[in-house]
């Protein structure tokens, strides 16, 4: 019987009909499964919204949830209304055109549980082609992963991971900037530096980008 970790898994989701699937089979393949997926539809108003009901159909009854929002608000208010939807102890978000490696909920919540004093971690990633899946071997090291402690200078200077990197615990008080379209990540990793709790990278890639970050496509190019 797979493990199941106390993880609640959270996508926001906008016309991604073509790539949703991919996310969510990432989420199922997990050695230790999230013990929730929600996925956030952002009002997209095509076919989108039809397509997570029926994927929410192809898995054991109640472990996808659907929240679905009557307005689009940009991905970090969709991610904040999954994290206010979440009852796991930990959030772990992953974006409807990205992939995880297997072993991401697995090494990741573990580091949590062992660091009850980290708010937020995050993790290496690779860009993948998008005919490719995130099945690159893991070395023995790799199960242990050394970490760095961030400070607020470093992220000050850039963003250190990506958002489908980022496992935080649920209850912290921040959230990301309502309707904020851009690096609205990048800004809720500097509120939670900032007010003192504890951010650690892992040197590990556990997940996969199709595109580049910055500069390819989205808000954030600008």
């Amino acid at each position: 019987m797979t493990p199941i970790a106390p993880v609640s898994a959270v996508i926001p989701c906008f016309r991604c009909q073509d790539t949703i699937g991919r996310a969510v089979s990432s989420v199922a393949a997990q050695s230790h499964v999230p013990a929730e997926l929600i996925l956030v539809d952002d009002c997209s108003g095509d076919g989108t919204r039809d397509l997570l009901r029926q994927i929410a159909g192809q898995y054991a009854f109640g472990w996808i949830r659907l929240v679905l929002l009557d307005e689009n608000m940009g991905a970090a208010s969709a991610r904040n209304a999954g994290w206010a939807a979440a009852k796991q102890p930990y959030i772990a978000f992953l974006d409807s055109d990205d992939a995880w490696h297997p072993e991401k909920i697995r090494l990741q919540c573990r580091f949590m549980q062992a660091h009850p004093e980290v708010a937020l971690s995050g993790h290496l990633h690779k860009l993948l082609a998008v005919d490719q899946l995130p099945a690159w071997q893991l070395s023995r090291s790799d199960q242990e992963p050394n970490t760095r402690r961030l400070g607020k200078w470093p992220m000050l200077l850039s963003n250190r991971f990506v958002t489908p990197s980022a496992m935080l615990k649920r209850n912290i008080p921040q959230r990301f900037e309502e309707r904020q379209r851009y690096m609205e990540d990048h800004m809720l990793w500097l509120n939670i530096i900032c007010s003192g709790l504890r951010v650690e990278l892992l040197k590990v890639p556990l997940a996969a980008i199709y595109k580049r970050p910055y500069g390819q496509a989205g808000l954030s190019a600008r």
